[in-house]
């Protein structure tokens, strides 16, 4: 438990905040949805990370992010003006089994700000208790903090939908987990941070009502089409799959594990959510666990689309009660069976340099995550030096990723054989925009926090500014894209945070 301190709150406006216009369309839903509360201040905060480019593209101005009165706010010291604090309350499915009532047990949105983007909610991760926190605190901790404030950044670079992160502010007020660890607050912002739990909640206690407005809530902001449908709650359905579908393919493309895809972790809006026990897969291993706390290697790499297509049924079941039958709820999951392959494979050609289908592309796939599985190849390294990859050329930094050679020239005939009428120039275009140079690899974010825990912040900056454009080259940067050392095989990521 964290510590308890005796902050004062302040309630004046912020003089350098700037005059926002501030909503909280969730808190129309009514009372049901929700419990109104101010985050709980903590001592002494100091910036860790800024993301100044979300910050134009919100409309700030960079002062905002240099003040004083920022800082205290998305501290939660202090309330913006015109923001409505409240936590929402949601259940799920945790690791395959109900869990029960859930909620934002240590997240509190703001609201809503307008801007150039519309409107986006802005949240408060680790701003102290909530009467969802069930036993915990209500904190976050500097490492996590780090890690997701960077690798939604990495998300949205790679151009995978995501909720994305404004700042991270530290704080020294200890906070127990498996040792004391410092306080840090992640400020968030999304469309909307609704989940499939969400859902699950109402539908579980038997309050149609309520699951009926928000169904119509979230289909009239963000699925308006699914209202034109016979069953706009069955269309509602298949549009949250197809989605899903397509987030799902780009996660298995670029080599994410999420390690907790938890129905309460699940977006509604098909946005990678909740960045916990993840990682980008060094060497490759379809079965490879992320999560230390994943005992039963329910979240795999490998079986991730299975779960997510869990979820999606999950999702269905909660909503039966507003669809006319069953057979209609059924037809709707069934595209997430359609979407997701094809929205895999199409992602794969582009990986490969491939601009139009052929009907032997998928066994040319098959056979490279074979080759990549069967020799442990660094997933992103390989991907990275296969954009050199010419039927002339003696591919050698490919080659020399692998020790089983025999296997390798086998495939590399192969694909030089796919490949042998693209234009070269074109099929190298497509490959370097579809294989990142950069992401956050485990063994970079723990360099960065250890950093952070002495207050040098630079490893933060510098890490942000590769991953939101993880293609491009940064000369001088070639380290941080580089095989992970030998001791990253050795961090133990779990559900603690």
């Amino acid at each position: 438990m964290s510590t308890a301190l005796d902050i004062p709150f302040t309630l004046h406006p912020p003089s350098a905040v700037p005059d926002m216009a501030w909503t909280n369309s969730f808190a129309t839903l009514g009372t049901d949805f929700f419990t109104e509360l101010k985050p709980q201040p903590l001592p002494s905060p100091y910036w860790v990370g800024r993301n100044r480019a979300l910050a134009r593209e919100l409309g700030l101005q960079d002062e905002w992010l240099e003040s004083a009165e920022t800082l205290a706010a998305l501290t939660g010291n202090q309330l913006l003006p015109g923001t409505r604090p409240l936590a929402s309350v949601y259940s799920g499915h945790q690791f395959g089994v109900w869990a029960g009532q859930l909620g934002d047990g240590r997240a509190i949105l703001l609201g809503e700000m307008q801007t150039r983007k519309g409107p986006q909610e802005i949240q408060l991760k680790g701003a102290g208790k909530t009467p969802y926190s069930r036993m915990g605190d209500g904190r976050a901790v500097l490492r996590s903090s780090i890690r997701e404030f960077l690798c939604s950044e990495t998300m949205h670079g790679l151009g995978i939908p995501t909720t994305r992160a404004l700042c991270v502010t530290g704080s020294d007020a200890p906070v127990r987990r498996e040792e004391i660890e410092t306080a840090s607050v992640v400020t968030r912002t999304a469309p909307s941070f609704i989940r499939f739990g969400h859902f699950e909640h109402f539908s579980h206690r038997n309050q149609h009502v309520q699951l009926k407005t928000l169904a119509d809530y979230v289909i009239d902001r963000f699925y308006p089409e699914c209202r034109e449908a016979k069953q706009p709650y069955a269309a509602f359905l298949q549009a949250v799959s197809e989605r899903t579908a397509h987030m799902m393919a780009a996660w298995q493309a670029v080599g994410f594990c999420h390690g907790v895809m938890n129905t309460d972790n699940m977006s509604i809006l098909g946005l990678t959510i909740d960045y916990g026990p993840f990682q980008f897969l060094d060497a490759f291993d379809p079965g490879h666990i992320c999560n230390h706390s994943d005992e039963q290697g329910r979240y795999a790499y490998n079986r991730q689309p299975n779960m997510a297509y869990w979820n999606l049924f999950c999702l269905g079941q909660a909503l039966l009660p507003l669809i006319d039958n069953q057979e209609d709820a059924l037809a709707a999951l069934e595209s997430y069976k359609t979407v997701f392959p094809e929205a895999l494979q199409a992602r794969m050609r582009a990986k490969l340099g491939l601009p139009d289908a052929q009907e032997e592309d998928q066994a040319l796939i098959e056979s490279t995550f074979r080759l990549l599985a069967a020799n442990k190849v660094d997933y992103t390294i390989f991907w990275r030096r296969l954009c050199g990859f010419t039927a002339q050329s003696g591919h050698e930094p490919v080659r020399d990723l692998f020790f089983d050679l025999e296997s390798f020239n086998a495939w590399a005939l192969q694909y030089s054989e796919r490949i042998a009428p693209v234009d070269i120039a074109q099929r190298a275009d497509l490959m370097l925009k579809s294989n990142p140079k950069y992401v956050l690899r485990n063994h970079l974010g723990e360099e960065a926090i250890q950093a952070a825990k002495l207050k040098d912040f630079s490893q933060v900056d510098t890490l942000l500014t590769l991953l939101q454009a993880p293609f491009d080259e940064h000369p001088g940067h070639d380290g941080f894209a580089g095989f992970p050392p030998d001791w990253a095989s050795s961090i133990a990521i779990s559900c603690s945070s």
